[in-house]
This record gives C-alpha cells, structure tokens and sequence, in this order.
C-alpha cells in the first residue's frame, strides 16, 4: 500500500473531512478511524473517545478491535505523516453502531433499513432482482444492456460452481482463474483493466462496451464449457483451460478489430457508455 494514495473524502458525512486510503491489492478504502469519531461525538479530543472505546471493544471482545489497522497518514495539523488507526467500511460501519451519538443515527437507521431490505430479499429474491435493475435503470444504462447483463451474472455463476465442482474453494484461487482468462484476451488483469477505466470498487463489467462485456462473456462461457466437459480438478490445471477460454475470446476480439477497424478495448468508463446511449436515442 502506498502513502501517495492518501485521500481527503468529504460526501459521507456532510461534507466534513475523512482522511482516507486506497488499497490497490485488496481493492479496498481504510478511513482515518479518530476522523470518523470526530464527526460523530463532535468531541475537541476524539484521540481520547477513541482510546476510551477501545478499550470497552477489547474488555467486550469486539471482533471489531481486531480488524483495527495502522497506516501511515498525514495530519492535518502538521502536515508530517503518522499511524493512524483506520478501518475498511465495513469496520466504520460496525463503528458507527457501537458509538452512542445524534450524528450517528441516521446511520443507524439507514444501517437497519438495508438489513431489512437484506433479509425481505432473502424470501423473496426477485426483490433482489427489481433493485438491481433499478440501479441501473437509474444510471441511464439501456434495457437491452440490463438484459445482457443480467444473463451475463447468471452465466458467471455456473461458471463459478463447475470451477467449484473441480476443487477451486478460495476466493483467491477464483481471482487467479477469472484474470488468467482476462489476460489472455485483453492483455490485462482485472485491476489492470480496472485501471485503464479510471474504476476502483466500481465493477468492471458495468464499465464495459458491448463489445467488451461480449468478449468477457466468451472467454468465461468458453471456460465454463470446457470446464464441464474435461473436468479439469484444481488450480493448476483449470488455469490451463481458463487461458485456453481467454484465447478464444482473443481470436474474436482481434477478428472484431480487424473487420472495424476499432479497438475493441477501451478506457471509457460508465459515465461515457452513458453518454453513447443517450447519444444513439
């Protein structure tokens, strides 16, 4: 992780100011903990609050208090750089419920709301469904998009059990097979081609061309195909079939970009996909 990702964020609490820092690996926020204390209690020494609190998280045996990380910050009272306790949002969030303050109930309540709407989807998933086609209603995408993009989720899951039934368990062994499938189309791992959009926690696939989440829907179809049929077992030789899924992908992108004359990746993000489709109506 580096100092230089340090970032000043002031939209989540009124504007007021919440260092915060940006992890690449762990595609992650940590927030300066005694920042948000600060917003919350309105307290002239948060340093202390924070210290009394937790002390209350160990003597209760809060997981909490466990998840509490050091990163270097700069102060904003010298300009020098010190560890600062941070957490990442979900620990803010499990912050903000054990911090009895005003401030800090309209979280709480937005907090219980979500949960509710959580445990409502749970009996009835198609709630799930309507919100996220919302979403993207609400972002300006297209109802041929959605679509798309919905069969796209789908298809992504039972690409994600065949790897299951063939001894793939931990989430990293599932990263290493879905970038070794993206490298061997575009040339990039997904944070890489995160990188190109200018994206972060966005997803990926919801910054994606036509072309793009076509060809990304190839290589993971192609993958989960050969999957089924040769029932390769574990990282090593999955890996082998999730190039040879990338590969196919590659042959079209590079058919693609011969016949149009176009580069079939991009750097545009949602915001210019947005503007495409709006563009075309």
């Amino acid at each position: 992780m580096q100092e230089n990702k340090l970032e000043t964020i002031t939209n989540l609490f009124e504007g007021k100011e919440i260092r915060s820092i940006w992890d690449d690996e762990k595609e992650e926020y940590y927030f300066s903990v005694v920042d948000v204390i600060s917003v919350l209690t309105e307290s002239k020494i948060p340093r202390r609050y924070w210290t009394d609190l937790k002390n209350k998280l160990v003597e209760e045996g809060s997981q909490l208090y466990e998840n509490i990380v050091q990163l270097k910050m700069k102060s904003k009272k010298d300009g020098k750089n010190y560890l600062t306790d941070v957490l990442d949002t979900e620990g803010i969030l499990r912050l903000i419920e054990s911090v009895p303050s005003p401030n800090a109930e309209p979280f709480k309540l937005w907090l219980a709301h979500l949960g509710k709407e959580r445990i409502d989807e749970v009996f009835d998933p198609e709630l799930a469904i309507n919100r996220a086609v919302s979403y993207y209603q609400k972002k300006g995408y297209s109802d041929d998009w959605i679509k798309s993009r919905v069969n796209g989720i789908l298809s992504r899951k039972k690409l994600t059990d065949a790897w299951k039934e063939n001894g793939i368990n931990e989430s990293y062994e599932y990263a290493m097979l879905t970038n070794e499938i993206y490298q061997n189309w575009s040339g990039m791992t997904a944070n890489e081609y995160k990188k190109l959009k200018g994206i972060r926690k966005e997803s990926l696939r919801d910054n994606m061309s036509d072309i793009e989440l076509v060809l990304a829907d190839l290589g993971e179809l192609t993958t989960r195909d050969i999957v089924q049929t040769e029932k390769p077992y574990g990282i090593d030789e999955n890996l082998k079939v999730a190039k040879r899924g990338g590969k196919v992908s590659l042959v079209a992108k590079e058919l693609y970009e011969k016949e149009t004359n176009r580069n079939a990746v991009t750097s545009e993000n949602n915001k210019g996909i947005i503007n495409v489709l709006e563009n075309k109506d």
